[in-house]
């Protein structure tokens, strides 16, 4: 049988496993369990081995087994052991059997592209470091003795108490702790709300003519039929909704082409909804960075009961953090807690409460402002780039968000993707954001989808050259 001891505190290092199953009794296997463990470099020369009290107690056996075993050691030289110092493994000079070299393990180059201005990415070199480890620290001392046991799955309350009033003062949403249920992200959020046989939401769902593929797909593996609606300057035209169960819709910034929805399409949305005992899925990823005039409140202040609005720290900390929300009308409040689980199995409980104190604290508003301001700062730039040296590129959706849209001359899109490829520039063309059932009235000009955000400000520079040297030309 193979039995393992543990760390105690006359020992240092990492666990050690051994396996006690060489015939001929105990001391004999536990002899050459050790005997193993130094001749294959398991154990180190100088490391201390435990006392034999605590190893026969860790593996179950009589003291005087471990003390004979580690006396036949030192006898054949494995082991020293002196008063004082305790047994430790021999110093030798020389392994005492050639053992194969393992190279030291580095972590693989990324081999990214020079410049990386796709949509989606925030800043990564401005996670605020100081600040959250500051708020874990004060989170994980204040924390009561149960927040380390089995999680609940609606989230710690410390958090979803410190989003009832973040969400209410910054983005107009009206509901209350035991409406909020922690998620890790938006795509985890699709997957409860409609996990197949025990979803809250059922198809057909409306959306937007143009959004993310990967959102489409989770969608799609899920059985879920979606019906796109067209897109105008004024966002969705939700006029088209007619007896789908469910739309979802990016309403702040309309994803990716960068408008707003309308007021008077968000009232249409919220009647039709109540009309139909229907439900808005609000996408509100990236609600806080708007930069010519205040931020545009979330549907969901005008249906509490119709809307579940999904927010998260993808955009405005870091897609590291994998936390998110869902604020849902109480009616479906159970029935997301049983999709999820009866444990939390998904948002770290101590990033949780990390997240909590971050929010209470005022540090999530302070980060907020100073990447608003620096993300108004790369916009200013890439459009005054493009107004100096491509004159002829329109660019749109940049009032708010992490990215914007430039609009090509007609049949150019896949050329200036190769183009911008060619010269270390990621970023994506807008065709590939549109429904496959999209009809002739959804937007269809040709266009680039560039992410200003990611780049680092050192870097930001050449990756505005390099973007504007891909663009095509001005027809003649």
């Amino acid at each position: 049988m193979g039995e393992s001891w543990v760390n105690s505190a006359e020992r240092i290092g990492s666990d050690l496993h051994l396996e006690l199953t060489a015939p001929g009794g105990r001391r004999a296997a536990l002899t050459d369990a050790l005997r193993e463990a130094v001749r294959g470099g398991r154990l180190a020369p100088g490391t201390r081995l435990p006392p034999y009290r605590s190893l026969a107690a860790d593996l179950g056996v009589a003291r005087n087994t471990v003390a004979d075993a580690y006396a036949e050691l030192v006898a054949e030289g494995w082991l020293t052991a002196r008063q004082g110092s305790g047994t430790r493994v021999a110093e030798r000079s020389e392994p005492l059997r050639p053992r194969t070299r393992v190279p030291k393990r580095t972590p693989p180059r990324a081999r990214g592209p020079l410049h990386d201005l796709r949509q989606g990415a925030p800043d990564a070199s401005a996670f605020p470091r100081t600040a959250w480890l500051a708020s874990y620290r004060r989170a994980l001392q204040q924390a009561p003795t149960e927040a380390f046991g089995p999680g609940d799955p609606a989230g710690r309350i410390e958090l979803r108490e410190a989003l009832t009033e973040y969400l209410a003062r910054a983005r107009g949403v009206r509901t209350a702790p035991g409406r909020i249920v922690v998620c890790s992200g938006f795509a985890h959020a699709l997957r409860l709300l409609f996990r197949p046989g025990a979803g809250v939401l059922r198809g057909p769902l409306a959306v937007e003519s143009y959004g993310l593929p990967f959102h489409r797909g989770l969608l799609a593996e899920a059985g879920v039929r979606t019906v796109p609606l067209p897109l105008d300057e004024d966002g969705a035209d939700v006029g088209r909704l007619g007896r789908e169960r469910a739309v979802l819709l990016t309403p702040a910034h309309q994803f990716p082409t960068g408008g707003p929805l309308h007021p008077a399409r968000r009232a249409a949305v919220a009647d039709w909804a109540r009309a139909r005992d229907a439900v808005v899925l609000e996408d509100d990823y990236d609600g806080e960075f708007r930069y010519d005039r205040r931020p545009v409140g979330a549907v969901q202040g005008l249906a509490p009961e119709q809307v579940i609005l999904v927010g998260s720290v993808s955009k405005s900390l870091s897609p590291a953090v994998r936390l998110g929300w869902m604020v849902l009308p109480e009616r479906y409040v159970e029935g997301v807690l049983a999709a999820k689980g009866e444990r939390e199995a998904w948002a770290s409980v101590p990033d949780q409460l990390c997240l909590a104190d971050f929010v209470a604290s005022g540090s999530y508003d302070r980060h907020v402002r100073r990447m608003r301001q620096r993300y108004r700062g790369r916009r200013n730039r890439l459009v005054a780039a493009l107004a100096e040296r491509a004159p002829h590129i329109g660019v749109t959706g940049v009032a708010a968000g992490l990215h914007a849209v430039l609009r090509l001359p007609s049949g150019t899109e896949r050329s200036a993707v190769e183009a911008a490829r060619w010269r270390g520039v990621a970023l994506d063309g807008l065709a590939g954001f549109r429904h496959p059932e999209a009809g002739p009235d959804a937007i269809g000009h040709d266009g680039l989808v560039v992410g200003y955000a990611s780049p680092s400000e050192h870097a930001f520079g050449a990756a505005l050259d390099a973007l504007c040297e891909a663009l095509p030309p001005a027809p003649s």
